[in-house]
């Protein structure tokens, strides 16, 4: 989600405590759950994709694997997500998509959040290829080696050599907005 080193928003330090605020209030027992990191994020609960999209934002931080964010995996999510540097965030997306954590990305696995961040972004811009094109053209520009796998290294080279795999890659559906606009919301 946003990778790119200056944001079109930027989200300050204030802001960022503000989060670890929030959590301490929302979660006394200093464990946060799937269902209140969507509330946190302003994700409506009729929303298939965006709520897809968070559910793979808090596995990815929850590294323990106990289906909760500690205040540790919490602070470190949007830091990362809102000031981490490029090649961090890169990294991050790259476990993203990489759903079976072999370290190598197939096509199922690009399709997969393809899809997620193709119908988040279809209501926000125009895209004239399809997601199954996306991951075709992805792959060719991307797969040095045409295994049909895409490494951590070919993934970041990639991203980091075209602005057009760079913004497919990059998982912007624009999350210091999300942050900045719901970010007092909570009670």
């Amino acid at each position: 989600m946003g990778q790119e080193e200056s944001h079109n928003e930027e989200i300050d330090l204030a802001q960022v405590q503000e989060l670890c605020i929030i959590f301490m209030k929302e979660c006394p027992s200093s464990a946060q759950h799937l269902h209140k990191l969507q509330m946190i994020f302003g994700v409506p609960s009729s929303s298939e994709e965006e709520s897809l999209y968070i559910e793979t934002i808090f596995y990815s931080f929850d590294t323990n694997k106990d289906n909760a964010l500690d205040f540790l995996e919490y602070v470190v999510a949007p830091h990362l997500i809102l000031r981490g540097n490029l090649e961090d965030r890169l990294k991050w997306s790259f476990k993203m998509y990489d759903k079976d954590g072999n370290d190598r990305l197939d096509r199922n696995e690009v399709q997969r959040i393809t899809r997620i961040i193709y119908k988040i972004k279809l209501q926000k811009t125009d895209i004239s290829l399809t997601p199954s094109e996306i991951c075709d053209r992805i792959f060719e520009l991307v797969d040095q080696n045409h295994d049909g796998q895409i490494t951590l290294f070919e993934f970041m080279e990639g991203a980091q050599k075209d602005e057009w795999v760079m913004n497919m890659l990059k998982l912007d559906v624009n999350a210091t907005g999300w942050v900045i606009q719901n970010c007092g919301k909570l009670p």
